[in-house]
């Protein structure tokens, strides 16, 4: 289970160069709208697509609930990158959405 963030942390965080979001819903759920600047992987391509994303960022990956995101987060972490999930997923999210 990997480290868990609060979805009012993520509002506060996101803008810190350092720190991508990523979202890893389906693309229909994406289209219903993200979290701006929120980098979108679906869950089933992240382990093939891992190698594309910056070792020297922090992520804070995002579903509909957390279980997902929380998913996405053990096979990044595994691979040596820093992740969190932020807790509740987009269900819990208060901040703006696009």
């Amino acid at each position: 289970m990997a480290k868990a963030i609060q979805p009012e942390e993520v509002e506060s965080k996101r803008k810190e160069t350092h720190i991508q979001v990523l979202d890893v819903r389906t693309n229909e759920e994406v289209a219903e709208g993200k979290i701006p600047e929120a980098l979108h992987i679906p869950l089933d391509e992240i382990e093939e697509r891992v190698g594309e994303l910056d070792p020297n960022k922090e992520y804070i990956t995002v579903c509909r609930s957390g279980r997902r995101s929380d998913m996405a987060a053990d096979i990044m972490n595994d691979r040596g990158l820093n992740a969190h999930n932020m807790e509740g997923g987009m269900k819990a999210w208060n901040g703006e959405v696009r």
